[in-house]
């Protein structure tokens, strides 16, 4: 009934943005308790930025270059990417150090994450809880 509809692609890029806040909350845990490890470099997430990507190729498939392919081992110029294929991924930071000892942990940059990290969780929330309520309305009156 619902299969493919703007409900059911929103609510799952919701849920995936939860699963991703969550593993962005441990990367930032990770890097304020290792904060006077010497040595130590931060994480990040990165999920955003894949996820545009994916989403832009899915609406402008025919701004992509084509190639000639002659055998099935040439490498294709353009692979389009299933939004829902989009994994988290987690980065270290090589380049920076900000301490003397190796470190590159920032606790107010860190603490600053953090926040953001929390304000967009529950956005997701609250956006999958009225989903839920507009689903639980629409079904009542049916």
């Amino acid at each position: 009934m619902f299969d493919n509809s703007t409900m059911t692609v929103t609510n799952y890029l919701l849920e995936k943005g939860l699963d991703v806040e969550s593993l962005r909350r441990k990367v930032i845990s990770n890097n304020i308790a290792n904060v006077d490890v010497p040595h130590f470099k931060r994480s990040e997430v990165n999920f955003e930025s894949e996820l545009k990507r994916a989403i832009m190729d899915k609406e402008e498939p025919d701004n992509k270059l084509p190639a000639l392919m002659t055998s099935e081992r040439h490498i294709p110029f353009y692979v389009p990417r299933d939004p829902g294929s989009v994994q988290p991924r987690i980065n270290l930071d090589y380049n920076t150090t900000y301490r003397n000892d190796g470190n590159n942990v920032d606790v107010e940059k860190e603490m600053v994450d953090g926040a953001k990290n929390l304000m967009r969780y529950n956005a997701f929330v609250t956006g999958l809880n009225h989903n839920f309520r507009m689903l639980k309305f629409v079904t009542r009156t049916a």
